[in-house]
């Protein structure tokens, strides 16, 4: 097991390299260009759009329902334990790429949320079906690279969407309410299985009512924390600053480790966190109800500014705050981002614990029932319908026995195959380019024109 982990890690750390790294960012910041700084319109339309609803439309799940089962899978462990695992292993400066990474991503999100609703299709029975795989096919006709796209993300869902988020709820249960491991895992394998077998709506359901809770009680959390070290926040933000892009020390055994493993896990951490560029989050945007495919990316394209830009941030400023603040906590003896997590939220009295552990169970639950759905979608695009149920038994498997799995050995199996499913999504973005600037200047101005572009209908 030793030798496993061991050849994991290596494999992470050469997917993980500059050209991973140099391809995502230069994509974000490719498409951040070609689409004007669609950004903008993010924050000034895309909120205001993503509590609209269009029942006339075209589509299976409001456009909020879409939104928050993206949300619920981007607003998972990554948002808690990723980011101090960035801080932990990447230095303090690893927040500022993880921040970037959001920004910038924005676009990208909107880019490939955008392609996948134009080439989404209809099963015989009326579900939506998009994603990469069909923009691939569809859009590019490189059904193959669609395929791989498929598998990879069909696997990813075991990683990043089931096993470190049971294994996250089943660690913090066990210390802080010490329930035993393997209990945590059947419980929350029974209450995946009662969700997942209700399809697309069941999920949405649960999702749009978990998700603005979660959040919100997260991120007040967050301002009490921030409230306690506001002395120390403009010092955490020269300090994350000035260790992205060199080497040196700061208070409470902060660290810079430079800036190739600054952004080597602030990127990486980013992407686990919003997802932008990695094509899972257009799978639920495809299912939306939505007149054209820019209405709905914008929508789409606020889950990385909530996730990211805000969500994150404040995770990374309360973290590296707390550490300046607290000189009995050497950052470089941790290696855990879970631990570090933990000491900054003990700081609230009494129920900082819970605050923590509310939020992770609620987090990662949520991101539970989002990849299940992803996962599915990618399962019957390369296996047909028949692959369902066989996908959902063993997933919830994988739910039951992720508490007794080493966490570390499964983080680095999820970055590696998010960093593989990302290649043929970001190559559909890059090459499609054309039809998205197309798309954005055909609706942009009047998001209330509606698309007659027939959906067709396939077997499957």
């Amino acid at each position: 097991m030793e030798k496993f982990s061991q050849l994991v890690t290596w494999v992470d750390g050469k997917v993980w390299g500059w050209g991973m790294i140099l391809l995502l960012l230069g994509t974000h910041l490719f498409m951040t260009v070609r689409t004007g700084f669609i950004q903008r319109k993010t924050i000034t339309k895309g909120i205001k759009l993503s509590v609209s609803k269009e029942p006339d439309a075209d589509g299976e799940v409001s456009q909020f329902g879409a939104l928050a089962t993206a949300l619920a899978s981007t607003i998972g462990t990554g948002n808690i334990i990723g980011v101090g695992t960035a801080v932990a292993l990447g230095g303090p400066g690893a927040v500022l790429w993880c921040w970037l990474t959001g920004v910038f991503g924005i676009a990208t999100k909107y880019s490939e949320s955008l392609i996948a609703v134009k080439y989404r299709v209809k099963t015989e029975d009326g579900r939506m079906q998009g994603g990469a795989m069909y923009a691939l096919e569809r859009g590019l006709h490189m059904r193959w690279l669609g395929l791989i796209f498929a598998v990879f993300a069909g696997f990813a869902s075991f990683g990043i969407g089931c096993a470190t988020q049971v294994n996250a709820i089943a660690t913090v249960c066990n210390e802080n309410l010490h329930i035993n491991k393997a209990v945590v895992g059947i419980i929350v394998g029974v209450l995946t299985a009662v969700v997942i077998f209700g399809g697309i709506k069941s999920i949405a359901r649960v999702c749009e009512r978990l998700v603005p809770f979660m959040a919100l009680f997260y991120v007040l959390g967050c301002i009490v924390i921030l409230g306690i070290n506001y002395d120390y926040i403009i010092p955490a933000i020269t300090t994350i600053c000035r260790l992205a892009f060199q080497p040196g020390a700061a208070a409470g055994g902060l660290v810079g480790s430079g800036i190739m493993l600054a952004m080597r896990y602030g990127v990486a951490r980013g992407l686990f966190s919003n997802e932008s560029g990695m094509g899972s989050a257009p799978i639920a945007a495809a299912a939306a109800q939505t007149r054209n495919p820019v209405r709905q990316a914008l929508v789409s394209s606020t889950g990385t500014f909530w996730d990211t830009v805000v969500v994150c941030l404040m995770t990374g400023l309360v973290l590296v705050s707390t550490i300046m603040k607290n000189p009995a906590i050497n950052a470089n003896e941790i290696t855990d981002g879970g631990v570090l997590t933990s000491l900054a939220f003990d700081q609230i009295p009494i129920i900082g614990p819970l605050i923590l552990v509310v939020g992770i169970i609620s987090f990662a639950f949520s991101t539970i029932l989002g990849w299940a759905y992803y996962g599915e979608r990618c399962v019957e695009y390369f296996a047909g319908k028949k692959g369902l149920i066989p996908y959902r038994v063993l997933y919830i498997a994988v739910a039951v026995i992720a508490p007794v799995v080493a966490l570390d050995v499964v983080w680095d199996i999820a970055d590696i195959l998010n960093a593989l499913m990302a290649i043929p999504n970001l190559i559909a973005v890059l090459l499609l380019s054309p039809i998205i600037v197309k798309e954005t200047k055909k609706y942009l101005d009047d998001l209330d024109a509606k698309d007659d572009t027939e959906i067709p209908v396939i077997k499957k």
